[in-house]
């Protein structure tokens, strides 16, 4: 070790690459028969942290070994078989891999010059999913950290294309199931609040197409400059998809932008089964999609597409002098010039490795196997009494509660939400909870492709065991 070059020898950095390895191997292999979840104090955690820096190194396996026994131990595995709150993150050693990759070479991946492979890349990576999805050919787009990055840019994208710039009276409209990162990002990018026009669901929490289309004669009449529709391609809590082809054929009637925020369902269409289900998805102007949710990557790997991909270089593309040699030549593409990021990793390689080592096929079966699990759901749900489905399974999610007859509504609430409680305390399994008109139910998201329908029925069975511990 040479600590005044931030250097390790060959041997060393091999041997703490195995250990690496080892801990990654471990983790894969044991994270079945681990705790959920494990969640400690901020004062204990304080104890264990709260110190200064060392004034002389620490070995590095010493370190890692803490971290495995102290930091890594307490944590929710949203990558576990039994976790199905909020929505799962499965990833895959390829991914992994990928990852440490990508750090290892510390590659920026913010223009041709300093990266022209990973550009292109993540040009083809991005091409694969504007055609899984049913865009044109014209149409490109970015890999950025999440849903809500991807949100904030689509939305840059629609002011500029749609407003030039100018947002007084300016109104965005979308139902009241639509991801709160839709209104952070119109909050950063200046927009008040009541520019967001949120409008009542159907009774299948479904936009109200007829409903948006009063709203936008409303405001017309009230001089304002209706300009963007928000709608879900798989809402987050219920998996609910907003009427695409109908909303998608309203808004070129009316000159308004298209955007779906499928964050959570999107990646579906790279199967038969969400493509049926996802109609009119090709038609979006821009469409937001997470392949850290449903395409089974590490975190973090969100992604905008538009349908022509010049509006994100006509939105995003500023010269500074000192960036003048890298400016972009016919055929190159700055990926600075496409988003909010100068600076940004090599995202794409990840789900490009992924989807080249296991094949389409493999994707298409894991996508296929979360639509069926959240139907064993319904299934084994469906054979219990003082059970009340209140979603039914679709997209992957059904939504549901515990509400014995007779019990009061204010109850059943309170002892749904104690559910989530009792089961973060036992860490079995992990449900999260939501709330649907008023009642609070319990939500189930079940897209890991390594969950099987004994995880799913275990699981539900210790929930009803729960449920008359609490009633009793």
């Amino acid at each position: 070790m040479n600590p005044k070059r931030l250097e390790l020898s060959p041997e060393e950095m091999r041997e703490i690459g195995y250990r690496v390895i080892d801990l990654l191997v471990g983790h894969f292999q044991e994270l079945p028969h681990k705790s959920v979840t494990r969640k400690e104090d901020r004062m204990t955690l304080e104890k264990h942290f709260r110190e200064p820096i060392p004034i002389d190194g620490v070995n590095p396996l010493e370190l890692l070994d803490r971290l495995e026994k102290d930091v890594f131990s307490r944590i929710m595995h949203l990558d576990h078989p039994r976790f199905f709150a909020f929505v799962p993150s499965p990833n895959n050693f390829i991914g992994v891999m990928a990852d440490a990759l990508v750090s290892g070479f510390n590659i920026f991946s913010g223009t041709w010059l300093e990266s022209s492979g990973p550009a292109q890349i993540e040009l083809v990576t991005l091409e694969w999913l504007c055609r899984a999805c049913g865009l044109p050919e014209s149409a490109g787009g970015i890999f950025v950290s999440g849903g809500s990055v991807a949100n904030i840019t689509a939305l840059a994208v629609a002011r500029q294309q749609k407003l030039k710039g100018h947002m007084q009276g300016a109104m965005v409209y979308g139902s009241d199931q639509t991801h709160s990162s839709i209104e952070r990002g119109m909050r950063i990018l200046g927009f008040q609040e009541q520019q967001f026009r949120k409008i009542a669901c159907d009774k299948s929490y479904c936009l109200d197409l007829s409903a948006l289309q009063k709203a936008v004669q409303a405001d017309r009449a009230a001089k304002r400059k209706p300009f963007c529709v928000v709608a879900n391609a798989g809402t987050t809590n219920t998996g609910a998809i907003d009427p695409l082809p109908a909303i998608a054929d309203f808004c070129c009637q009316e000159g308004l932008w298209l955007h779906v925020d499928g964050a959570y369902g999107a990646a579906a269409a790279l199967c038969e089964r969400g493509q049926e289900l996802l109609q009119g998805l090709g038609r979006a102007d821009s469409l937001t999609l997470d392949p850290h949710k449903w395409l089974f990557q590490p975190y973090e790997i969100g992604c905008v597409l538009v349908r022509h991909e010049q509006w994100l270089r006509q939105t995003f593309h500023i010269l500074p002098a000192y960036l003048a040699d890298a400016e972009s030549k016919a055929g190159e593409v700055n990926f600075c010039d496409r988003g909010i990021q100068l600076t940004r990793g090599f995202r794409a390689l990840k789900l490009w490795l992924s989807l080249k080592a296991f094949g389409k096929v493999a994707f298409e079966k894991a996508l296929h196997h979360g639509f069926e699990m959240a139907e064993a759901a319904e299934e084994f749900i469906g054979q219990l009494s003082d059970w009340e489905i209140m979603t039914p399974a679709q997209l992957g999610i059904i939504t549901f509660r515990y509400a014995p007859a007779g019990m009061a509504e204010e109850k059943i609430n309170t002892l749904n939400h104690g559910l989530i409680e009792k089961m973060i305390a036992d860490g079995f399994a992990m449900l999260s909870s939501t709330v649907l008109r008023g009642r609070t139910v319990l939500r189930m998201c079940t897209i890991n492709p390594r969950s099987t329908r004994e995880d799913i029925q275990v699981t539900i069975t210790r929930l009803d065991e729960m449920a008359k511990e609490l009633n009793e």
